[in-house]
């Protein structure tokens, strides 16, 4: 897969990148539960084009600017309305010797996409939507 194959449904990307930068650290709190979580973020790219990805914890440190990684396993969500290339538990991120050139012509994060929501499944047992 290309980086300028990506949408918002992706999953199993796979795919090798080119690490143009990285951004600060932030600290984020989970509404779920309360725990603190690090993330920040890197555009990669390949010579399609490039696009966000979203680093955590352990991921932030690993991952250097000007570097070559092997990405598998990864899925694509909308962030603010554009899309970021993500790890999840499944991904794995390698160093990889081959060299990547990234075309920054084209971001895949700068267009704006419509974030659909799904009724919640209950909805359908209260009868909406009956005549």
């Amino acid at each position: 897969m290309r980086i300028a194959e990506l949408n918002p449904r992706s999953r199993d990307v796979n795919v090798k990148v080119h690490v143009v930068s990285k951004g600060p650290e932030n600290e984020v709190v989970s509404r779920k539960d309360g725990s603190t979580y690090r993330v920040a973020e890197a555009l990669v790219g390949d010579p399609s084009g490039c696009v966000l990805m979203s680093l955590w914890n352990e991921t932030i440190a690993a991952v250097e600017e000007g570097e070559n990684y092997q990405i598998a396993n990864g899925y694509v969500t909308l962030f603010k309305s554009s899309m970021r290339l993500n790890l999840g538990r499944n991904g794995t991120m390698e160093r990889i010797d081959e060299e990547i050139q990234a075309n920054q012509e084209v971001n895949m994060s700068e267009k704006e996409y419509e974030r659909r929501f799904r009724p919640q499944r209950d909805s359908f047992k209260r009868g909406y939507g009956k005549r």
